[in-house]
């Protein structure tokens, strides 16, 4: 999949927090993590409200639209 479809990596930053961060607060890998900030994946709708919550930020503010 070339396209974009979330923000994370670029919120996280934004924040100033790291992959490794996330993955301790929700409980998976940084790999995980990784995968979805490269977009090689997606979390579940269920991990994208929590990392909103997390970041403080929009739900819409991690993806793309």
């Amino acid at each position: 999949m070339d396209k974009n479809i979330n923000r994370i990596k670029v919120v996280l930053a934004e924040k100033r927090k790291t992959n490794k961060w996330l993955a301790e607060q929700i409980g998976c890998t940084p790999t995980t993590v990784s995968k979805w900030c490269t977009n090689v994946c997606q979390p579940p709708m269920e991990t994208y409200i929590k990392i909103a919550k997390l970041l403080d930020v929009e739900l819409a503010e991690l993806v793309y639209m």
